[in-house]
């Protein structure tokens, strides 16, 4: 089973420093930061625009931008602690990554990349597992692992753990919500030393980031997004795992759902996925059968809607206001506001950068943006 990428970047070291600078400053999240990549061609040149374009959007004082000594200090620190930061298409960045509009620009690794690079499943559930869901989830890691693919997970209680233990010999990856030094919950750091000793983990935030509620679903769309599909083993209505599933369905990926009692409201969430056209798993064979004919197409990164539509920094004052008056507490889409404004999808989309970098906007999933 082999993952393939057109994207094979090779960084300079000078590149990298950029790089981890540009996304690790005020405001700057993965797309914009693909955004600004894609407008002025490289980190540096987007470096020396941020604080006239976070002031044109209204920022009330000046952002911070990442210095080249804190950038090489994380690259040092992580270094110490088998961390490497390595952009898409390298090796150890996972190969389906890549496919999503948000995925990070430079990801902390750790492991062997060989490992990473191998074709994945997610399985996730409850945190409160019962005992019957926790051994199904073990046995059917065990099972896919015994198949070839590498298991992928959040580290989290129930679950997770129980997926990533059974894997260990074969293979296991976690993705993680803080830093590679913060580890969540804390009693998984003996978990995660144990599974890197053949597997890998991974994370898109700083190290010292200690997690926070929102980083939760962050990490969940990079579950997601490096697996094939996602598997999901218990989950109560308006739980973690079916926002990961949702979020597997939005990228593309196959999604699956084991069946519960009905009794249990441990299993309504995945009943639900199941009634809204999950695939039913009983038996690792489910998942395996119904992955196999993607296993034998290449992965191509295509062009994404406003990818390459150009920025415009020219845009007029009053344009600006146009747009900045449609945003407010509710969300709304960036169509809506191109059809209420009367303006160009370019002139939007500047306004919304320069929004963001300002720290005035903040992104929803579904392409929806509300002003802060």
């Amino acid at each position: 089973m082999h993952d393939r990428t057109q994207l094979t970047p090779h960084l300079t070291d000078a590149e990298r420093i950029d790089r981890l600078r540009l996304i690790r400053s005020d405001n700057v999240g993965p797309r914009t930061f693909n955004s600004l990549i894609n407008h002025f061609g490289d980190a540096r040149a987007a470096l020396e625009r941020l604080p006239d374009l976070a002031r044109r959007g209204g920022a009330a004082r000046s952002e911070r931008i990442c210095s080249e000594e804190e950038a090489r200090a994380e690259i040092a620190a992580a270094k110490r602690i088998g961390v490497t930061l390595v952009a898409p298409g390298e090796a150890g960045y996972p190969p389906r990554l890549p496919t999503l509009d948000d995925a990070p620009p430079l990801l902390g690794v750790r492991g062997p990349p060989d490992i990473l690079m191998r074709p994945m499943i997610a399985i996730v559930g409850s945190r409160n597992a019962s005992g019957a869901g926790l051994k199904f989830a073990g046995q059917l890691a065990r099972d896919l692992g015994d198949a070839g693919f590498i298991v992928i997970s959040g580290l989290a209680r129930g679950i997770d753990q129980a997926a990533h233990r059974a894997t260990i010999a074969s293979g296991t990856v976690a993705v993680l919500a803080g830093g590679h030094d913060r580890i969540y919950p804390p009693e998984h750091q003996d978990l995660l030393a144990a599974l890197l000793e053949r597997g890998g983990a991974i994370s898109e935030m700083p190290l010292g980031h200690v997690p926070r509620a929102h980083d939760f679903p962050r990490r969940n769309r990079l579950i997601s997004g490096a697996s094939l599909g996602v598997v999901v083993i218990e989950a109560a209505h308006r739980s973690g795992s079916l926002i990961t599933a949702r979020m597997a369905a939005e990228q593309g990926r196959e999604v699956f759902a084991v069946p519960g009692s009905p009794l249990d409201p441990r299993a309504a969430g995945t009943n639900e996925l199941i009634k809204q056209g999950a695939a039913l798993v009983t038996e690792a064979s489910d998942v395996i059968n119904a992955i196999q004919p993607i296993l034998e197409r290449p992965i191509v990164l295509e062009a994404r809607e406003g990818d390459d539509e150009p920025l415009d920094f020219d845009t007029d004052p009053s344009e600006r206001e146009r747009v900045v008056s449609l945003l407010g507490p509710s969300p709304v889409s960036l169509d809506d506001l191109i059809r209420m404004s009367g303006l160009s999808a370019t002139i939007v989309r500047t306004v919304l950068l320069e929004l963001e970098l300002a720290g005035r906007l903040e992104r929803h999933g579904g392409g929806l943006v509300t002003l802060i």
